[in-house]
């Protein structure tokens, strides 16, 4: 009989596991940072800046909302929520998707627009303080070239 036996874990090196904490402790700031400006200078919470944003840049200003769920990083039903208080204060409509009855299709209204306009200019000052002030040029390069090696396992899940 052969007995099987688990492969030694690939434990982090000492410089990898000083690049995971150090990440790990971006992923967690960076968010409760921008969040934390963003609901002191507007009363936006980041999540809701991030739904904003992301109809912006779609055609239209709309899009599916399982697609968006997908943008943002959350559940559909937890987008659901979001996108429900977005339309309580006139940001967003939901409306029937025309070729698949149970799907909804988020639109950015007007005043969701304007809303965005007004807090755009101190996230990005945000953005620009937290991130990218402290950073040369290669090192945003580099930036870049990392993170779009990361995505697409990430987003794979």
């Amino acid at each position: 009989m052969t007995t099987v036996t688990e492969a030694e874990p690939r434990w982090l090196t000492d410089s990898e596991m000083r690049t995971w904490l150090n990440l790990a402790q971006v992923l967690i700031l960076l968010p409760a940072t921008l969040d934390r400006q963003l609901r002191e200078d507007t009363g936006i919470p980041h999540a809701y800046y991030q739904i904003l944003a992301n109809l912006s840049d779609s055609p239209g200003r709309s899009m599916r909302m399982t697609d968006l769920a997908r943008m943002v990083g959350t559940t559909p039903s937890r987008l659901s929520h979001a996108v429900a208080s977005l339309e309580q204060r006139g940001w967003v409509q939901r409306q029937a998707c025309p070729n698949d009855k149970r799907g909804q299709i988020a639109c950015l209204t007007e005043l969701g627009v304007a809303t965005l306009r007004d807090a755009a200019p101190g996230h990005v000052a945000e953005v620009r303080r937290l991130v990218f002030d402290n950073l040369t040029p290669d090192e945003i390069a580099q930036l870049g070239e990392i993170t779009s090696k990361l995505l697409p396992r990430l987003a794979a899940g």
